[in-house]
């Protein structure tokens, strides 16, 4: 078993060495930047050797000294978080120079107003469909057919006059607009 330890122990300080020399392994930004990690460098337990592309994206955007300077002002518990938040502002910048991560915050707010719209009219549709179906059960439903006329047409000076009977009352159309209350979309 201590050979084992012995063996992971050989390994770790081969892993820590790079290239038989004798320093550390240099992190992305040191190797990006290429010069030595110093074992104090602030930017080393955020972007790791594993990820250069990640801070090449916020070399690029923020620069090697604005991070440091930033990272080195805060606590070190909240580090970890500032240095994610440079990671994505920055891989989003990339990707869209001009807005950024705001564009594509503008194009979810922008899908959510739709759902919200497409939403209050079918809402607006469905208490269309139920003041209908309550304007229906309301009026007496007759079954059957409508009885013949009493009289028939009389002529008074050669002018036929027929009797209407009156009208009856459809159920009235409701506008769907007049549900849909969007102005505060």
């Amino acid at each position: 078993m201590s050979e084992m330890t012995g063996n992971a122990e050989m390994q770790l300080e081969d892993d820590q060495l790079e290239g038989g020399r004798n320093y550390p392994k240099r992190c992305a930004a040191c190797k990006y930047l290429r010069r030595r990690c110093a074992h104090d460098c602030v930017l080393a337990p955020y972007f790791p050797a594993s990820h250069p592309h990640r801070y090449a994206c916020v070399h690029r955007v923020f620069g090697a000294s604005n991070v440091a300077r930033i990272l080195q002002s805060l606590p070190i518990e909240e580090r970890g978080q500032a240095a994610e938040t440079l990671a994505m502002e920055a891989q989003w910048r990339v990707g869209d120079p001009v807005y950024g991560c705001t564009g594509i915050i503008d194009r979810l707010q922008e899908e959510i107003l739709a759902a919200q719209c497409e939403l209050a009219r079918t809402r607006a549709q469905l208490d269309m469909a139920a003041a209908q179906l309550q304007l229906q059960q309301q009026a007496p439903v007759s079954l059957s057919p409508p009885p013949p006329p009493t009289h028939s047409p009389q002529r008074a000076g050669g002018h036929l006059h027929v009797a209407v009977a009156p009208k009856q009352e459809e159920a009235p159309f409701l506008d769907p607009d007049e549900f849909l209350d969007l102005d505060g979309f």
